[in-house]
């Protein structure tokens, strides 16, 4: 059964565990038998630690033979994002300047995946800070698509995308500013969840009332995305936003979509380019839902006002965090980070209240929208898997990009409203290249997101057509 324990999910695998048909040892033993066989080709794991994997997987197995209860994430094997802290394993940050550095602390999503049973394996790699939706930085190189070696994975959290659709590990922590899990998700032919604000608190946070960043999880299917939402949701006192869930991970993913309004929009509403080929794929999708039973229409929220929210609270929170370390290190920080900085210093107090005024107004907006649809439906992302080299697409359609951020709007736009969002597996280029359909609902409607994501990939199972790596 062994070399066939890198294809099972996180639910399947951790059942396998629990009933003992499996042990902790031989599920690591896979797991790092799959790096070695397919890491050379997508260079998404840049640290291992096999000899404190090897020492969590036996206490995982002496716990398997006790009679105590057993978390439920018991025994999985797992790499984690390079941006978030584990404690005594090196965490870079994708950044020269930390090359060596070692926290003595887990960020709060690592310590609650540890405590919900995960095997830590290694990290996976990122953009220098997470800044950028391609995985590329001075330190590891470049990470590539396992659908097709020579193009993105996205990013920020394409190192753990790729290591998930690689069959590396079923499931995966990440964080999406500016859709940092829905891009890779959406390149790499798996599922991206950003939930809403205070589902996964941010800490250690220097600004406990930031709101643009978001954890969140990966996987290859909603039922593994909901298996590790149960384990590691709930709200922490550093943070002061309130848990706003109603409902459980736990409840059934099932749900009949008969009546469902979605609103559908190619271009947000705002004419946003999009690559034909793209279009193409998710269009062809729409009758999917019809067909499920739900209602679907052309219609997007006003979006008016979101880039200059996502804008402006992005270089706010880029100052805050990341202004010091620009000053001390200076050119040895990509130019794309320095440039963020840059704009978060020139920010005034009147841009402050502009983009206060123009949230105010967005969070309006979003709310008359629901009043009329249950669901929001549009591309994840503006273009297909690019050719890894590029540091970034400058234009799609024959539209130039002004930056390096034009290219993510379909992703920034709903970050600035503050919702919760999904990208599902949904088909592929006629060159074999994957396309996301992004979802997004009300705040707090993240157990029904999950319900809608799991009835399209149950109707479609795109999610199982895996890459053709060796």
């Amino acid at each position: 059964m062994r070399a066939e324990l890198h294809e099972l999910s996180a639910v399947e695998l951790t059942g396998a565990i629990r009933r003992r048909e499996v042990s902790a040892r031989e599920a690591l033993d896979a797991h790092f038998d799959r790096i070695d066989a397919v890491n050379g080709s997508i260079n998404a794991v840049i640290t291992e630690d096999r000899e404190g994997a090897a020492a969590l997987a036996e206490a995982a197995d002496q716990l398997t033979m006790s009679s105590a209860d057993l978390p439920p994430l018991h025994g999985l094997p797992m790499t984690h994002k390079d941006t978030h802290n584990t404690k005594g394993l090196r965490t870079t940050q994708g950044s020269v300047a930390f090359k060596d550095f070692v926290p003595t602390f887990d960020d709060l999503i690592i310590g609650r995946l540890k405590k919900a049973g995960v095997v830590t394996t290694g990290k996976t790699n990122v953009p220098e800070f997470a800044a950028g939706a391609h995985t590329f930085n001075e330190l590891f190189g470049t990470t590539v698509n396992p659908y097709d070696t020579s193009r993105s994975a996205g990013g920020s959290s394409g190192g753990v995308a790729a290591s998930i659709a690689a069959r590396i590990q079923p499931l995966g922590e990440g964080s999406d500013m500016g859709g940092s899990l829905r891009n890779p998700a959406s390149f790499c032919n798996i599922v991206g969840y950003r939930p809403s604000i205070g589902v996964v608190p941010s800490v250690p946070t220097r600004n406990a009332w930031a709101w643009l960043n978001r954890n969140g999880l990966m996987a290859r299917d909603v039922e593994d995305i909901a298996l590790g939402m149960a384990a590691i949701a709930g709200a922490d006192p550093a943070v002061p936003y309130p848990y706003p869930v109603a409902g459980s991970f736990t409840a059934p993913l099932q749900r009949d979509l008969t009546g469902l309004r979605i609103g559908w929009s190619p271009d947000f509403g705002l004419g946003v380019p999009v690559d034909h080929e793209v279009l193409r794929v998710l269009e062809g999708q729409l009758q999917v839902f019809a067909d499920l039973g739900a209602i679907v229409e052309e219609g997007a929220p006003d979006l008016r006002g979101a880039d200059q929210v996502f804008g402006t609270t992005r270089a706010f929170d880029f100052v805050l965090g990341l202004g010091e370390l620009v000053k001390k290190h200076g050119d040895a920080i990509k130019p794309e980070i320095r440039w963020n900085v840059e704009q978060g210093l020139q920010l005034t107090a009147q841009d402050m209240v502009d983009a206060a005024l123009a949230r105010t107004r967005l969070d309006a907006s979003v709310r008359r929208y629901f009043g009329k649809y249950d669901v929001f439906a549009s591309p994840t992302a503006q273009v297909l898997p690019f050719d890894a080299s590029q540091r970034y697409p400058t234009s799609v359609n024959g539209v130039e990009f002004e930056t390096y951020l034009d290219w993510m709007r379909s992703a920034t736009l709903i970050s600035a409203t503050g919702l919760p969002a999904m990208s599902v597996p949904a088909g592929f280029s006629d060159d074999g290249l994957p396309v996301g359909l992004q979802l997004v609902m009300p705040h707090g409607k993240d157990i029904e997101l999950l319900q809608v994501a799991y009835a399209f990939e149950q109707a479609t199972g795109w999610a199982k057509r895996a890459p053709e790596l060796q």
